[in-house]
């Protein structure tokens, strides 16, 4: 028998694990429904699949799983402002992409124009995950913004970006970069 972990240890230590920051979007019946995320990575590229993690009592978790499609815009640091909107829980359902400057590509879903790049995606499968549902996303559509290479990250309840460092993954190993 596993003995139980506190609720405060397990948020502490995610906590200190540094994500980018993502807003997924869908439309149902004509309404924008958008959420910002970083629980969301990449599964695989062959076939290309993503994953999202959406809250089960939130307004967007409904509206995805019945659309069956969502967008997934990932942040520049200038995108801050949308995040946080965003993230907000109380925020009005209408109209809440008001002042969030966002474009419109194949699924119809809000990508946001703040963003380094974007992935379009229909649900391929979704699994229970205690109090969220996974998302997994069949990858139907990619863009990448040129140009901009700031990442919006997130860290211990604070946005961030990156400090870039004259080593890479292959320098550090003595490979050329």
């Amino acid at each position: 028998m596993t003995a139980a972990v506190e609720t405060s240890a397990v948020r502490g230590a995610l906590s200190r694990f540094a994500s980018g920051v993502t807003v997924v979007s869908t439309v149902l019946d004509g309404t924008d429904h958008a959420m910002t995320a970083s629980a969301f990575t990449s599964v695989s590229l062959d076939p290309p699949l993503v994953l999202v993690c959406s809250h089960k009592t939130s307004r967007f978790h409904e509206a995805v799983l019945e659309s069956g499609f969502w967008a997934v815009s990932i942040l520049a640091e200038e995108g801050l402002a949308a995040s946080a909107w965003l993230a907000n829980r109380g925020r009005p359902l209408d109209d809440q992409l008001q002042g969030v400057a966002y474009h419109r590509e194949a699924s119809g879903a809000a990508l946001l124009d703040e963003s380094l790049s974007w992935l379009e995606c229909t649900t391929e499968a979704t699994h229970d995950g205690g109090d969220h549902t996974i998302l997994v996303g069949a990858v139907t559509g990619a863009g990448v913004r040129d140009g901009v290479d700031d990442p919006l990250l997130y860290y211990r309840s604070h946005y961030g970006t990156i400090v870039r460092r004259p080593e890479s993954e292959k320098s550090v190993l003595g490979e050329k970069a």
